[in-house]
Parts: C-alpha cells; structure tokens; sequence
C-alpha cells in the first residue's frame, strides 16, 4: 500500500514546470498504456524520449527509442516509469544518476524505498 499521496497542487506544480519526458518501459504496441499516454503527452506540448533497451534506434510516435536515461541528451525534467514495481527501484535509481527532476510511477506501482530514495535525493515523486 502507498504510504502517500501528493496533493492536487503537488501535482499541477510538477506538470507545469515540466518540458522533457523520458517515459521508461515505452511500447510500439498501441494496445499498451505506454503507447498511448506517450502520444497523449507528445500531443498536449511535452518532449518525450521514450526509452526502451529492447526497441533502441527504432521510432515510436515518430520519436527514436534509446536505450537508457544516459543516452538522453538534453537534461531530464520527468521520468515517467511503466515498470513493474520491482523493476522501478532501478529505473528511480537510474533517474538520480542523471539527474531528474521528477519520477511519476503508473497506477498500481508501488515501491516505497525507491520513492523515499528519489525524495531524499530531492527529486518529485
């Protein structure tokens, strides 16, 4: 269960300020929430790299997919994770070392050491 939830202005704060997207676990398949809410984000302004080890160098939504957080080159306001919860802890961990400013986890992915060591290195989450 999740110890925490930001408010609404928490929320409305991080969305404003933030300009570039590294969605983590991106898809080609349509059917696949990674999909659509990377157009959905493409579509409402924000620049999304999306980042997949599996798919790197092809194009989702017209965007190339690189590898890893590294390989983006352009400093990182949010990463947006669609990881299992087990696997989040890395891509957070990953989030520190370049620097982001924030990590949004989906609905349903819940790893609180992860969350408490992106808070304490003073990201958002």
């Amino acid at each position: 269960m999740c110890l925490f939830r930001n408010s609404d202005e928490e929320i409305k704060r991080v969305l404003t300020s933030t300009k570039v997207i590294a969605l983590v676990g991106a898809s080609k398949n349509p059917a696949r929430a990674s999909n659509y809410v990377m157009e959905y984000l493409i579509r409402k302004g924000y620049k999304v790299y999306p980042v997949n080890p599996g798919l790197g160098g092809e194009t989702i939504h017209g965007q190339t997919v690189v590898s890893a957080l590294e390989d983006i080159p352009e400093a990182i306001d949010m990463v947006d994770i669609f990881r299992n919860s087990n696997d989040a802890g890395g891509v957070v961990d990953d989030s520190i070392r370049v620097g982001a400013k924030s990590v949004w986890l989906q609905v349903g992915v819940v790893n609180e050491s992860a969350a408490q060591r992106a808070r304490d290195a003073g990201l958002n989450v």
